[in-house]
């Protein structure tokens, strides 16, 4: 191998047998002035003969005709010495123009061919080539090099990415300008900032383009992330969608919470006032209690009660009582918070009057009741009532204690009404988003000089309510009052009978098929839900869409306004 004009070299010029090709002293050099123009006789057997003996050494390997894209003519130069020199030795290399010739047109310089002391040639193998290996610099012809040097050259990513405008540019164009006013420079920097990030890794955008793009993005951020929505989901509380909706009258009050207001003032004296004076009138009024107080949710009341009233000591609650509420909070947690020590009494399905009776000690404070409202226990099952609760506590002058939960302000599904709890205990709480129909807030009622102790305590302070919530909640309680429950939308859907359902469904079903929309009315039951009346459904008539049902609620949720629906027998269903 070499370049051209030097004389052929035979692959055997070892005296005696013939054998394998391998590098070693050279035998016979060829002179400088040998005639290059032609093989002498027999090279070309001899050559032949040479090649098919070292593909016979290593087996393994492709046949080296395979491996060069023309025929092969093997040539060295002549010696620059006279004398014997090595033809290579092991880890040696030939020189940059012998590869030029053996290997056209992928310049990988040849490695170490003799390998005189190794016993196969070198392997790699190429990712996504196959299974069969290769060596570094062999490749089959007409393939292309996937394992050869490779010619450095410009990204086109970085030309892009040198070509797109600067922010500062960008900004100062009227179009930009506009959304400044809009939304304000920083805002607006940073979205053409994040968009000009997003072309550089990606594609560049015309200028209309990255316009739109960038002004959907502020408008994105700057939407309320609280959306109104459609609950069609047949949930009446929907604790994700907010539980109770507020009436027009809720709603109105809000509008003069929002401005200034006599929160705290006494309007007649001049004088501080106290914002838990605006709700107790129409709360004792509406309960027949002779005290009441309202925090900001039933968990907190829960926890207010325990630790003003019972820190300390022990409290006795029966073990099938034992609930998690929303967001994995666990009465017995909620009890260790108030630093009261939890007795459990009785089984999960069977607690008596004997349970509470011999569970009492000298510390303790109260009995509890914990009203299941959002699981039932039927079968074998056996309670306490309220009022042999009551008798066991008067006798060992104990307070009672009703976490009531749900707060039904009528009878519905044998659910315990708030004034039966009040006729009976020394503290209720409950729910105002759920069954009263108001805002979120945690309602107490009960004996004077509990809800008085309650209301000193500090914690009192840091669960108080706020002014929109005690607007809203007015409203509702002077609603119900005035004989008005109708106006409450949760009243008024669980009274709604069926045969109004069904009516409604029936104008829906035309008027979407108008718009053709495939729809049939079935019968369904609907949920009060929130943690209240568990296990009770109310009948209603659904509207199944056809069509496959993930992919319609996927899209009424993602439409404008978001429609909750539910899937029920393999269809979607709005629920009306």
């Amino acid at each position: 191998m070499g370049k051209e004009g030097a004389g052929a070299a035979e692959p055997n010029q070892l005296d005696g047998a013939e054998g394998p090709l391998r590098a070693g002293r050279a035998r016979r050099q060829p002179g400088r002035g040998c005639d290059c123009g032609r093989d002498p006789p027999g090279a070309a057997r001899h050559r032949q003969r040479a090649i098919d003996q070292l593909a016979g050494r290593h087996s393994d390997l492709p046949a080296l005709r395979d491996l060069v894209s023309q025929r092969l003519d093997l040539r060295v130069p002549a010696a620059a010495h006279p004398g014997p020199r090595w033809l290579g030795h092991s880890g040696s290399a030939f020189s940059q123009p012998k590869s030029e010739v053996l290997f056209q047109r992928v310049h990988t310089p040849a490695r170490d061919l003799d390998r005189r002391h190794r016993r196969h040639l070198h392997r790699q193998r190429v990712q996504g080539a196959g299974s069969e290996p290769r060596d570094v610099a062999l490749l089959h012809a007409r393939e292309p090099n996937l394992i050869g040097h490779m010619h450095g050259v410009r990204s086109p990513r970085v030309q892009r990415a040198g070509a797109l405008p600067a922010v500062g540019t960008l900004v100062n164009q009227p179009a930009y300008s506009a959304l400044v006013a809009d939304f304000g420079r920083e805002r607006v920097i940073e979205a053409i900032r994040a968009q000009v990030e997003a072309e550089r890794r990606a594609e560049p955008a015309g200028d209309e383009e990255r316009l739109n793009r960038v002004e959907t993005r502020l408008r994105a951020e700057a939407a309320p992330r609280l959306r109104r929505v459609i609950n069609a989901s047949g949930v009446i509380l929907h604790t994700n969608l907010g539980r109770a909706p507020l009436s027009r009258a809720a709603l109105d009050a809000l509008a003069v919470a929002a401005s200034y207001s006599n929160l705290e003032l006494d309007l007649a004296t001049g004088k501080r006032g106290e914002r838990a004076a605006l709700l107790s009138a129409p709360l004792i009024s509406l309960f027949g209690a002779e005290s009441a107080l309202v925090v900001n949710n039933n968990a907190a009341a829960v926890l207010l009660a325990l630790t003003a009233l019972c820190k300390g000591r022990e409290v006795v609650v029966s073990r099938g009582q034992q609930v998690e509420i929303g967001g994995s909070f666990r009465m017995p947690d909620v009890m260790r918070l108030s630093g009261a020590r939890m007795v459990e009494v009785g089984t999960t399905n069977r607690t008596r009057a004997a349970d509470y009776e011999e569970a009492l000690t000298a510390r303790t404070a109260a009995l509890l009741r914990v009203h299941t409202s959002n699981y039932t226990v039927s079968g074998f099952t056996e309670t306490v009532s309220l009022r042999e609760m009551e008798e066991i506590a008067r006798r060992h002058d104990l307070m009672l204690i009703d976490d009531l939960g749900s707060g039904a302000t009528e009878p519905i599904a044998g659910e315990p009404t708030v004034a039966d709890s009040v006729a009976h205990c020394d503290v209720v709480t409950f729910s105002g988003d759920k069954l009263l129909g108001g805002p979120q807030a945690g309602i107490v009622l009960g004996r004077a000089n509990a809800i008085n102790k309650m209301a000193r305590h500090p914690l009192a302070r840091a669960v108080r309510i706020d002014k929109l919530t005690l607007a809203a909640l007015e409203a509702t309680i002077k609603q119900r009052l005035a004989g008005r429950g109708d106006d409450i939308p949760v009243q008024r859907m669980l009274r709604t009978p069926v045969a109004d359902v069904r009516r409604r469904a029936a104008m829906w079903s035309v008027k979407l098929q108008e718009r053709g929309v495939d729809v049939r009315l079935i019968d369904g039951k609907s949920a009060v839900g929130g943690g209240s009346v568990p296990g009770h459904g109310l009948p209603t008539v659904l509207l199944a869409l056809a069509g496959p049902a993930s992919r319609i609620s996927t899209a009424l949720r993602n439409g404008e306004p978001p429609v909750i629906a539910r899937i029920e027998d393999g269809a979607c269903c709005i629920d009306p």
